[in-house]
């Protein structure tokens, strides 16, 4: 953080040729997993630290080697509020996946236990692919991976989460 209150965000800009469109798709998709917040066409974000501009770079030379042209850029928000505005689009988006990976581990309590562990081991692949994207954590983490937990020892999650409720 900065004296205005604001943390650092390294920022991508860049610009593709519309043909041929499998870069653009390719690159589109890179982004995606990486959890960038997009602030405009051509312009992505994602709070700053070594691992996050590394990634930027490799997809800015991607980016080059396609045709287009790219940039990296370090900034910080004008305002607190902006930058808790762009925080919480991004929490927000890994609350609906969150969300989603819940909703798959309830369908599957009522299952047999060798299609419960079946579904624990891929929802738990999909919790790690969300966490390397998750930069702001809601709430919906936690209960993603309780109920992921469920699905191996049902009585013990489920103790757990009585528990907490209280």
């Amino acid at each position: 953080m900065r004296q205005g209150g604001t943390g650092e965000w390294v920022l991508l800009s860049y610009r593709l040729p519309r043909e041929p469109s499998t870069p653009r798709i390719g690159i589109w998709r890179k982004l995606r997993r990486l959890g960038v917040a997009q602030l405009s066409d051509g312009l992505v974000a994602l709070p700053a630290d070594a691992r996050t501009r590394e990634q930027l770079e490799w997809i800015a030379d991607e980016v080059i080697e396609a045709g287009g042209t790219a940039g990296i850029w370090l900034a910080h928000p004008s305002t607190s509020a902006q930058e808790q505005r762009l925080a919480a689009s991004m929490a927000a988006a890994r609350a609906a996946e969150y969300a989603a990976v819940t909703e798959q581990a309830a369908l599957a309590s009522g299952q047999d236990e060798a299609t419960r562990h079946s579904t624990a081991r891929r929802l738990r692949a999909e919790l790690r692919r969300i966490g390397r994207r998750d930069y702001f954590p809601p709430p919906q983490r936690r209960t993603a991976h309780l109920a992921v937990d469920a699905l191996i020892a049902p009585g013990v999650a489920g103790k757990e989460t009585k528990e907490r409720q209280r």
